[in-house]
């Protein structure tokens, strides 16, 4: 599919993205950057001038999260859902539901560390309901969105290493 810098995006199948991206840092800091809301309100902020005002984490399966950033203007954009499966540091899986729906309805999304010589694999497998869906959700800036987050991300675990 594309390569945005160091993020790779693939389609496994006709309703699955697959983001995959290397760390130069261990899984346990990467699993704790998405995991942690301290952590997180440092990475996954959106677009530039955008804030995250609510990033709620019950890390427990069955747990519920949410999220809502807020640009600058002053319009909101939020998301959630609920936790699956968790394997810490390796695994988590949860649905993932946008407010304004633009996804064609519930996902799910399976976040998976890898570490092999002090770098982290993260791979991101999203399926959608539909082929509609995920063709849908490829044709909006969400890979751009995804590859500045983990860009924000890996500066951030380079000041957490340091």
């Amino acid at each position: 599919m594309s390569n945005t810098g160091l993020m790779k995006v693939t389609t496994p199948t006709d309703r699955e993205i697959l983001v995959t991206r290397v760390f130069d840092a261990p899984r346990t800091l990467v699993f704790d950057a998405h995991t942690k809301p301290e952590l997180v309100k440092r990475w996954l902020t959106g677009p530039p001038g955008w804030t995250m005002p609510v990033c709620e984490i019950d890390l427990s399966v069955g747990g519920r999260y949410r999220y809502v950033w807020r640009g600058p203007n002053g319009e909101e954009m939020g998301m959630g859902g609920i936790h699956r499966e968790i394997v810490q540091p390796e695994r988590i899986v949860a649905t993932q539901l946008f407010d304004q729906d633009w996804t064609g309805g519930e996902t799910v999304g399976t976040l998976v560390l890898t570490e092999q010589g002090g770098k982290t694999t993260l791979t991101n497998t999203i399926l959608y309901s539909s082929r509609e869906a995920r063709d849908g959700a490829l044709k909006t800036p969400m890979e751009q969105g995804m590859a500045a987050g983990y860009n924000s991300l890996d500066g951030l675990l380079v000041s957490l290493s340091a």
